[in-house]
């Protein structure tokens, strides 16, 4: 692969793990021990486990794939290299509609927990203010460079982890030294529906740690890196959510009835000040997670724009901060846009859905790059085929249950990308008419 020289290769392990992490653990692990009880009552957390080792597998395929790689594009780029153009058009497609669907519902969760503290915020004028200089502030310091982008992410990254492990120690020494707050979960007669929807939840809680590898072509070494980082983030992550739910189902009565699970968990064990514990971890977290994607999205139309899926402009290296200037307003604009006008249900919805298709064709790529690039220096991962299709048939399983209002979604996006397709293939063919035209004009 080219080295890009016009990019500045920032970040390290420790970093990318911590990208992950951000991305990954947004405002859902607040509020998702409720929903889970729900569905499944005491078998929640057996879900997490269930669903980790499906997650766990597409993150093993991406950390042979990703290794091969040292360039901008995350699973745009792999889908390019194994299947063509045409099929990583669509993949681009889905992946950078799936980051901004994802972001706009986070930062509309973030004003709605923003409210509790200051309720003017809610009003439509002072929302779209609040939107405009909070997601503006994070596109200016990824703009000034990938080391300030990275150094904020870091900084959410280890506040948002400090807060967790606060609210997890203390209801855990709650439980032990007072066993007279224990409650015992609500028995749920689970169904394979209940058991279906919970994992599609609790994937969609883990989602994220793909996008963290658009920033290839800025992060050192993805040979040894990613595959580092996506285990230390992936096993992080998994203990994480499973201890939070766990002290919530065991320290909060009715559960699945809460709206605010953890905090109202934390008030239970730790009184007013743990609810005021949780409510700053997750604005910390919800904003965090913002920063995140501020980082590593635009890197996706970076790399689409320098290999001629996307307008060339998307492309454009700031010649004094080193950054993918345009492509990171590009993508600002756009989330404040669909941040303002949009929803948290149609987006996470949106956001879902379309990370299956991007998981399966990871799942995919593992052994075509496998026969392509069998030469490459890059990580191996132990039994891939096994792997890729096992990968396969859990993001099959998960998309048999999107619903038709899902699917319509999906193939207005597949049309739109297929247009790109068709307008890059005229693009071309002119270009090579008025080629041959002004040689034979010459002769």
């Amino acid at each position: 692969m080219p080295e890009p020289s016009h990019l500045v290769r920032a970040i390290g392990r420790w970093s990318l793990a911590a990208l992950m992490l951000n991305t990954m653990i947004g405002a859902s692990i607040f509020g998702l021990p409720s929903l889970l009880a729900a569905r499944l009552g005491e078998s929640s957390v057996t879900a997490y486990i269930v669903a980790a080792g499906g997650v766990g597998i597409i993150a093993a395929c991406l950390a042979e794939v990703a290794s091969q790689f040292q360039e901008a594009g995350g699973p745009y780029l792999y889908a390019r290299v194994a299947f063509g153009r045409f099929a990583a058009i669509q993949i681009g497609w889905l992946t950078w509609l799936s980051r901004i669907a994802a972001s706009s519902a986070v930062a509309d969760l973030f004003i709605s927990y923003l409210g509790q503290f200051f309720p003017g915020v809610e009003a439509p004028l002072m929302r779209a203010l609040v939107l405009i200089v909070l997601l503006a502030f994070l596109a200016a310091v990824n703009y000034r460079g990938v080391k300030s982008g990275t150094w904020l992410n870091n900084f959410f990254t280890l506040t948002k982890l400090t807060l967790l492990v606060c609210f997890i120690i203390a209801g855990l020494m709650a439980l032990a030294l007072h066993p007279a707050i224990r409650v015992s979960p609500s028995a749920v007669p689970a169904t394979a529906s209940h058991w279906f929807e919970a994992i599609l939840l609790i994937v969609y809680a883990y989602a994220g740690f793909e996008a963290a590898l658009f920033v290839s072509g800025e992060t050192r070494d993805t040979r040894k890196n990613a595959p580092v980082a996506l285990l230390i983030a992936m096993v992080t992550a998994t203990l994480l959510y499973v201890a939070v739910q766990y002290v919530v189902m065991h320290t909060l009565s009715s559960a699945a009835l809460s709206s605010k699970p953890a905090a109202d968990a934390a008030r239970h064990f730790l009184g007013p000040a743990g609810a005021g514990l949780v409510a700053a971890g997750t604005l910390v977290s919800v904003y965090g997670y913002l920063s995140a994607n501020m980082l590593h999205t635009p890197r996706l139309t970076f790399a689409m724009g320098e290999r001629g899926d996307f307008p060339a402009f998307f492309a454009a290296v700031h010649p004094r901060f080193r950054t993918p200037h345009v492509s990171i307003v590009v993508f600002a604009l756009l989330l404040i846009a669909f941040s303002i006008a949009g929803n948290f249900r149609w987006n996470a919805v949106l956001a879902a859905v379309f990370r299956l298709f991007v998981y399966g064709a990871i799942a995919a790529a593992l052994p075509v790059l496998r026969r392509r690039q069998a030469l490459a220096d890059a990580f191996r991962l132990p039994a891939g085929t096994l792997f890729a299709v096992l990968g396969l048939a859990f993001t099959a399983a998960l998309a048999f249950t999107m619903h038709f209002a899902e699917l319509a979604v999906m193939a207005a996006t597949f049309f739109i990308a297929f247009l790109n397709w068709v307008w890059l293939r005229r693009s071309t063919h002119a270009s090579e008419v008025k080629s041959i035209g002004t040689i034979a004009g010459g002769d």
